[in-house]
């Protein structure tokens, strides 16, 4: 039996917990900040108000605290929002935690001392000091893995051996673990998915969906190239397999099609999708400024012209 400590209380999070606990491993939640969730994951037969499904009755709830993160954990889970990101890195910076930390959070970050865009595990790495770390990604819906749809990640490590001993305990015959040294290339992959899966989104018939589906990857490896990551990571579960469970039934591909019809994104988000999280927007808006202004707009049509509809209010381009 492992402990595992899992820091964010939200869908993903709850979700991850169901095949940890199911692998006989003791699981402790813990939520810093959502009121919600807290209430959730603290009630007697833990009902998550996201997830719609009570949560193994042996998944324990701790309050979050500094002296929560120095206890002796096997696995410490990061599952929090990206917003998240500098909060628990700010936590983690100078504990000298030696535990391994395995990274659920999907996005990039711009960073604007050194004018370069980082992933999650750079970040964290760079800016906090945080080290043993692992990521993990692919296509992976909560409500589909909460009720225990077989679903396949990868976990990514340049020390494979670390990745293969965290998904020794966290697999399941529903919850199937493959491992790559590529870091960043999987980083990136699960992150500019979600711009590209609201570009697929905007096809108004399945024909034209599947070119843009076509032309996305075009763009993606040309991407994951610009940002040393491999080839391999396209064709993989961070890549293609998660951009494929985007494009068939996200929020991103949903937005994506009021797009396609002409509207604005405020308009669309204020019509139709007013309480809802757009990740593949914050996206945009965190890295957009640079992708236009670094990289050659020739190579990446379709992304360009998302960028410039979301950070202007203009109406989509998609050809």
């Amino acid at each position: 039996m492992k402990k595992i400590l899992i820091i964010g209380g939200g869908a993903m999070g709850s979700a991850f917990a169901v095949p940890c606990s199911e692998n006989n491993n003791s699981v402790t939640i813990t939520e810093p900040y959502s009121k919600t969730f807290i209430k959730n994951l603290s009630s007697k037969n833990k009902f998550h108000s996201a997830l719609k499904i009570n949560l193994p009755k042996k998944l324990k709830f701790r309050k979050f605290s500094s002296n929560l993160l120095i206890e002796k954990f096997d696995l410490i889970v990061i599952a929090l929002s990206l917003s998240g990101i500098d909060f628990i890195g700010k936590q983690l910076k100078n504990l000298n935690i030696k535990s391994p930390i395995l990274v659920l959070t999907k996005g990039l970050k711009y960073e604007k001392k050194s004018k370069r865009i980082l992933t999650i595990s750079e970040q964290l790495k760079k800016n906090y000091d945080v080290s043993n770390l692992s990521v993990l990604k692919g296509p992976c819906l909560a409500k589909e893995l909460v009720r225990k749809n077989q679903t396949s990640v990868v976990i990514a490590n340049r020390n494979i051996k670390i990745a293969k001993s965290i998904g020794k305990f966290i697999s399941t015959k529903y919850y199937l673990t493959e491992y790559s040294k590529d870091v960043v290339g999987v980083e990136v992959c699960s992150a500019i998915k979600n711009i590209y899966s609201m570009i697929i989104g905007a096809g108004q018939s399945l024909n034209s969906s599947s070119n843009l589906f076509q032309k996305s990857i075009l763009e993606m490896k040309y991407l994951i190239k610009y940002f040393k990551g491999k080839d391999e990571s396209i064709l993989g579960l961070s890549g293609v397999g998660d951009l494929y469970v985007s494009a068939a039934g996200g929020r991103n591909s949903k937005m994506g099609s009021y797009l396609g019809k002409g509207f604005t994104f405020k308009s669309a988000k204020k019509r139709f999708m007013p309480k809802d999280t757009v990740e593949g927007e914050q996206l945009a808006r965190e890295i957009g400024p640079y992708i236009l202004k670094k990289i050659d707009k020739k190579r990446i049509p379709l992304m360009t012209n998302l960028l410039r509809a979301i950070l202007n209010n203009k109406k989509l381009k998609v050809s």
